[in-house]
């Protein structure tokens, strides 16, 4: 598995460096290969193209992500902490690499329908993650139940991805993880039982 041979990982740090300063279209595979510290033709022995790297940078960076959600959602009891937990981490994890929040935010948003599926496979895993916690919320009495599930996902998944977006976007001139209570105290009283 190219995973783990050893120049994989600094290939992908380094493209997530190039790219995050360049924009993808600008980020020749040649500058990537001089960030990692490798020769050019290695970096086709790890990827077919550019593209490949972008999709894989993904695929590993929010496999990472996912995976840390994932530990410190299922450590937590009610739906309400586990979703404020997600909100938290997720803002966490971007707020500490400032070029994946670029990569994530900016650079994967523009390419072709292709590159979209393959990025949007890697997020099922983190839908459903949410799912389960709207789940848990229903079942708890803490969300109304007969939500359209996936509407509530989208809405979950693409206020945080909006607030982190507009945080990239203001040059990360503020401490975006001081927004996860607000973040988390709009989306429980917009899903709360209204009879509470």
């Amino acid at each position: 598995m190219k995973k783990n041979k050893p120049k994989f990982k600094q290939i992908i740090d380094a493209a997530v460096e190039v790219i995050a300063e360049n924009g993808y279209h600008s980020s020749q595979v040649s500058k990537i290969a001089k960030k990692a510290g490798v020769a050019d033709g290695t970096i086709y022995l790890y990827f077919k193209n550019k593209e490949d790297i972008l999709v894989s940078l993904f695929q590993e960076k929010m496999g990472q992500f996912i995976e840390k959600i994932e530990q410190e959602t299922t450590s937590k009891q009610s739906a309400e902490q586990k979703l404020l937990t997600l909100i938290q981490t997720h803002f966490e994890q971007l707020a500490a690499d400032h070029h994946l929040a670029i990569v994530t935010q900016l650079e994967l948003r523009q390419s072709n329908k292709e590159l979209r599926q393959k990025i949007n496979n890697v997020l099922k895993r983190y839908l459903n993650v949410i799912d389960q916690i709207v789940e848990e919320g229903v079942e708890e009495e803490l969300f109304r139940d007969g939500l359209d599930r996936r509407l509530v996902r989208q809405m979950i998944f693409g206020m945080m991805d909006e607030t982190v977006t507009n945080w990239v976007m203001k040059e990360q001139r503020y401490n975006i993880v001081d927004q996860a209570k607000e973040v988390h105290s709009l989306i429980i009283h917009g899903l709360a039982r209204t009879d509470q």
